[in-house]
């Protein structure tokens, strides 16, 4: 499976901003859906997941209300919805695919495949 992220880019603080990320080589709905993310200087974290048909998600607390992971299995792609964006969000975003756990999970040791990643710039 390849992914592919996009929509990353410069956004004052409070604005919003959309990542996209297509999957190609395999069965979409097969796959639970992750969004990760690294800011400089640290190390990668949980930002959402959704299970494999799109029924169960779950946010890091950081994002809880802020974001949301949408699927359109469809299309193959999956969505992070970024509002209230804070200087805190700056990383780079990367999308996963795990045939592990349906629901997804918040362990990234546990995804198989990993897009090239999408930075986000918040500036206060």
């Amino acid at each position: 499976v390849q992914l592919q992220a996009c929509g990353g880019g410069l956004v004052q603080a409070g604005g919003s901003l959309r990542l996209s990320c297509a999957a190609s080589g395999g069965t979409f709905s097969n796959y639970a859906m992750g969004w990760f993310r690294q800011a400089p200087g640290k190390e990668r974290e949980f930002v959402a997941s959704i299970s494999w048909r799109g029924y169960s998600t779950y946010y890091a607390d950081s994002v809880k209300g802020r974001f949301t992971i949408s699927r359109d299995n469809a299309k193959n792609t999956v969505s992070l919805q970024m509002n209230s964006l804070k200087s805190e969000d700056t990383a780079v975003y990367y999308c996963a695919a795990t045939s592990k756990f349906n629901s997804g999970t918040r362990d990234g040791r546990l995804y198989d495949y990993w897009g090239q990643g999408t930075l986000v710039t918040v500036s206060s």
